[in-house]
């Protein structure tokens, strides 16, 4: 089976576990499938879903780590899946790329290191990215759920 195939596989494998969990909670929703690099893509849409976000996308990253773990049930391998709803990781994608961008701004100028709050692991790599494509450094410190970014002069 191909890479593809498989995380394709993880996709399904997601899709009919979500599936299965609206109808148990009686929410509407439609779920799209896709690859996104090098893992598996369902995002879940529809009317008023900000239950499964939860405050700060709590209750997405939960609802993540137990679709992660309904594929390794099925398949015997660590998934990295990733999770949205109601477009909540794409609007959250956009907003910490303009506050690494901002954040990258103020460093450049003052030559300080800048710590950022804490963030989720999803958060932090959107965050090292966007540093990394703005040519300075950055790292992660402290330990969950106070983990953090901290950018750091080029």
């Amino acid at each position: 089976m191909s890479r593809t195939e498989r995380l394709e596989q993880e996709g399904d494998i997601a899709a009919d576990y979500l599936e299965e969990l609206l109808d148990i909670a009686d929410l509407d929703g439609d779920l799209d499938m896709d690859v996104e690099g090098d893992r598996a893509a369902v995002s879940i849409v529809g009317a008023d879903l900000s239950q499964l976000v939860g405050r700060n996308g709590e209750v997405l990253e939960a609802l993540q780590e137990l679709t992660r773990l309904a594929v390794y049930r099925e398949t015997g391998e660590r998934s990295r899946l990733m999770l949205d709803i109601s477009g909540y990781r794409a609007a959250r994608r956009e907003a910490l790329e303009k506050l690494a961008a901002e954040t990258a701004a103020m460093v450049k100028e003052s030559g300080e290191p800048v710590a950022l709050d804490p963030m989720s692991p999803f958060e932090r790599k959107v965050v090292h990215d966007a540093i990394a494509e703005a040519g300075l450094k950055s790292e992660s410190e402290g330990v969950e759920p106070r983990r953090h970014v901290v950018v750091l002069p080029a």
